[in-house]
């Protein structure tokens, strides 16, 4: 069993072994001493090698799936071994065979899945001089490529993704960003071949080029997606007739956000990694697992497209009319999972109650196309024309699947009863053979008079007719001796005979009956797979829409305009989370950015609301990019190129980057990458460092961003910068006011012109909790500081006038040699004294 065990586990050397033994899944050796640390279950030993125990856990196969779904979450993959051969037959060993690969992004069993997020699996290859990303979702087969360049492109859209596994060749180079994500798995170089790919591509799809997937010359994009293909199939052991195509996704149709300004905004993940508080928690009010994905990728890929845009808008305008998307969400919420359902079904590992789902989402498609038939939208139309319906399935899935059907196949109970003749007279026979008995037993007493006369079986002799000792010799000629005991003689007769045969194998038989008649069903179903996905994609798409309808109605959105003038003009905007986690109302503000203003500098008090209106106007016009409705009034913006933000303070440790090199690194990419076109927020620059080197940075990062003539929100500390507006045209002041009462503070959120005339420091660190004697001891500090600052001001005249005095601890006293020399009369100096100052300064300084 063991030199077995050790031909298999060497095929799969990364892969944790579950080896059947019977009802087990058993692991050996090192395989077993992991499992037992992550699985917390108990390592045990059994038999020897080499003089030493053979460390050995193991898991009841009936209970596989809680521990394989650990297994999956930790980034593990698991190779499954089942029995094959026929342990009746089988001389050593039974046969075993390893039936399935589970990988973090092949996995494909429901209960291993989140329902509502996209489960990727990718492939990488290349350099910074270019790369080539490829990505598969086995339960749908969405099959995507995509060429790029650069690492914070590449980052940017792996943070997107999200991949479960990704797949990189064994050359690839080490100590990059790549080789700290979870579950990189290297793969040999000449699987990423081109030229191999391409083959596998377009035997795979049936053609003879990639030209009508718009992939024909792609080089480095299609050897990863050649070694995407080829793993799909080594870990899934099946044909994949559901990968049917593959789609180019090209850079420059997307909004370009980076994977900071990803994790700043907060589209689908908070910063603690969660869902809660979130630009989708607030949005996904989906009927289904699939339409939730799919808003859920439109968040995270905002389009350029206009006639897209522009399909979307009309859609949910169309379903507002009359309050169409009533009616149609509630009919949706009976359509389930049929893209994952589908892709299972693909992969023959779809079990009784997917098609029970699928039956009863079939049986719901001509209900949802009569509420789809008063909507004249032509996106509307031709979405309600993919869907269409499948009377023929309908039907044949109702009659073939029982109302609630097992969860498992193996177990039989799943055809329903009148599907076929067959296998009901099998399972008639199995479940009536106790009433046959009893009735030939009366027969018989009947036809020979004998009253001692029984029917009985056991499983070594089967089924017989006993009679007693004294009876026996009166026994009818067609009863056939099978057994002699001490007071009784036990008979077979040809009826009983037949009647044993087939009752003893009809179980054996109804169940292989019973699966041969579900693969005929799944068969029938692989027949109508293409279009049967192209109706789920659409069920996911009218899902969206009819949810950002009711989202729109339920929360006030307008509908945004798109224009041609390079603007971002919003009028009543609001933060589309925070106003859902507000008990008091929010307070709405407008935004102006024109060919005029390009950039406003944000000034106020910490918590005054300046991060949440750069951040609502961030998701107004990433929303806008989706064709979706916007929390504001009135919206209208031009098509932007790339949203940038620079928000917060994190570090990377693992990097060996402090908290101002990665401040430093988001800037510099907004700097290297902001275009005219491009939304960029700036929070905070320069805060990291000392006064003076952070507020020179933020300041020259202002002016040369308002040189870009990017549309620009900067918000800053520095009250310095606020002159920027005296200089450069296309730069505007706002604030955001607060004022005192009771010596405490109130915010009061809304955004004015001109520059803020205090911080609030102190009130803010009271309201924080800081304690008394500080904020006291503070006051003492900034008292003294405004003094230095004052002096200073005095002995410069003008100065003061020029701007005014900012009420913030950034103020620092000059330097003592400058003060000197403020004071100094070089008239009243004689040559002599004037060397001596000199000397004297230069040995202060010294």
């Amino acid at each position: 069993m063991m030199q077995q065990y050790f031909s298999i586990k060497q095929q799969h050397p990364d892969q944790l072994l579950f080896y059947r033994m019977g009802d087990f899944y058993e692991l050996f050796y090192d395989d077993a001493k992991k499992a037992a640390r992550l699985l917390d279950i108990t390592l045990t030993a059994r038999g020897q090698s080499g003089g030493q125990p053979i460390p050995m856990a193991g898991i009841p196969f009936h209970a596989a799936e809680g521990y394989l779904a650990k297994l999956v979450k930790l980034g593990e993959s698991v190779a499954i071994c089942e029995q094959v051969g026929d342990p009746a037959t089988s001389k050593g060993p039974v046969e075993r065979q390893v039936a399935r690969i589970i990988t973090p992004g092949t996995v494909s069993d429901e209960a291993l899945l989140d329902e509502r997020r996209d489960n990727l699996l990718a492939a990488l290859l290349g350099s910074e001089r270019g790369f080539g990303l490829a990505t598969l979702d086995i339960n749908s087969g969405r099959f995507c490529v995509m060429e790029l360049k650069g690492w914070e492109t590449l980052l940017g859209e792996l943070e997107r993704l999200a991949p479960a596994e990704l797949l990189i060749p064994d050359d690839w180079e080490t100590n990059t960003p790549i080789e700290r994500r979870r579950a990189v798995r290297r793969r040999a170089p000449w699987e990423f071949d081109r030229d191999s790919a391409f083959k596998a591509l377009t035997q795979q799809f049936g053609t003879q080029d990639l030209v009508g997937f718009d992939c024909q010359d792609l080089t480095l994009g299609l050897g990863a997606a050649g070694a995407l293909l080829g793993y799909a199939k080594e870990t899934q052991r099946t044909a994949l007739p559901h990968i049917r195509a593959i789609s180019q996704e090209r850079f420059e149709d997307s909004v370009v956000i980076d994977s900071a300004s990803r994790r700043n905004l907060e589209i689908d993940s908070n910063l603690s990694g969660g869902r809660d508080n979130t630009l989708l928690d607030v949005l996904d009010h989906t009927a289904t697992a699939m339409g939730s994905r799919l808003l859920a990728r439109w968040l995270n890929r905002p389009l350029r497209d206009m006639r897209i845009l522009t399909a979307r808008q009309d859609s949910i305008a169309g379903l507002l009319d009359q309050h169409y998307h009533e009616d149609i969400r509630p009919i949706l919420k009976g359509i389930g999972d049929i893209e994952r359902i589908l892709a299972r079904v693909a992969l023959r590992s779809a079990r009784p109650r997917d098609l029970a789902r699928l039956r009863d989402a079939l049986a719901t498609l001509p209900q949802l196309q009569e509420a789809l038939a008063p909507l004249e939208i032509t996106h509307l139309r031709a979405l309600a024309e993919q869907v269409s319906t499948y009377p023929e399935l309908a039907e044949l899935l109702a009659r073939a699947v029982i109302d609630n059907p097992p969860a498992l196949i193996r177990d039989g109970g799943v055809i329903a009863p009148g599907f076929d003749a067959e296998l009901d007279e099998l399972q008639n026979i199995s479940e009536n053979a106790g009433q046959y008995l009893i009735d030939l037993e009366t027969r018989e007493r009947e036809r020979t008079g004998l009253s001692t006369l029984k029917v009985g079986y056991n499983r070594v002799h089967g089924y017989f007719i006993e009679l007693s000792r004294g009876q026996a010799d009166q026994a009818p000629i067609d009863y056939q001796r099978r057994q002699t005991l001490k007071g009784a003689e036990r008979f077979i007769t040809p009826e009983l005979k037949e009647f044993e045969d087939k009752a003893l194998s009809a179980r054996s038989r109804a169940l292989a009956r019973e699966k041969q008649l579900y693969d005929e069903l799944l068969d029938r179903l692989n027949e109508d797979l293409a279009s049967l996905q192209d109706s789920a994609a659409s069920l996911a798409e009218l899902d969206v829409l009819a949810t950002l309808a009711e989202r729109a109605s339920s929360l006030d959105y307008c509908r945004p305009r798109f224009v041609d003038d390079n603007q971002v003009v919003i009028e009543g905007g609001r933060h589309p989370v925070v106003e859902q986690v507000l008990d008091t109302p929010f307070v709405a503000n407008d935004l102006n950015l024109d060919p005029e203003t390009r950039m406003l500098i944000i000034t106020g008090p910490n918590m005054g609301g300046k991060s949440t209106y750069m951040r609502q106007t961030a998701l107004i016009v990433l929303l806008a990019h989706i064709g979706a409705y916007v929390p504001a009034s009135r919206v209208e913006l031009s098509c932007v190129d790339r949203i940038f933000t620079r928000i917060g303070s994190s570090d990377d440790l693992a990097g060996g980057r402090s908290t101002f090199m990665v401040e430093m690194s988001e800037t510099a990419n907004i700097l290297n990458n902001a275009t005219e076109a491009s939304l960029v927020l700036m929070d905070e620059v320069g805060r990291g460092t000392s006064t003076f080197d952070g507020l020179s940075l933020a300041w020259s990062a202002a002016e040369y961003l308002a040189r870009v003539r990017a549309f620009t929100l900067f918000a800053t500390h520095y009250f310095e910068l606020t002159a920027l507006a005296d200089t450069d045209p296309g730069v505007a002041n706002v604030h955001l006011n607060a004022t005192e009462h009771n010596e405490r503070i109130v915010f009061l959120h809304n955004v004015q012109p001109g520059p803020a005339s205090q911080s609030y420091g102190l009130q803010v660190a009271q309201l924080a909790g800081v304690p008394r004697p500080v904020i006291e001891r503070a006051r003492q500090h900034l008292h003294q500081l405004e003094q230095q600052s004052l002096a200073q001001h005095a002995g410069t005249p003008g100065r003061a006038a020029e701007q005014p005095l900012q009420n913030d601890l950034f103020a620092s006293a000059p330097h003592p040699l400058v003060e000197a020399l403020q004071q100094l009369k070089p008239d009243d100096l004689s040559p002599r004294q004037a060397l001596e100052l000199l000397y004297q300064w230069k040995a202060e300084l010294s």
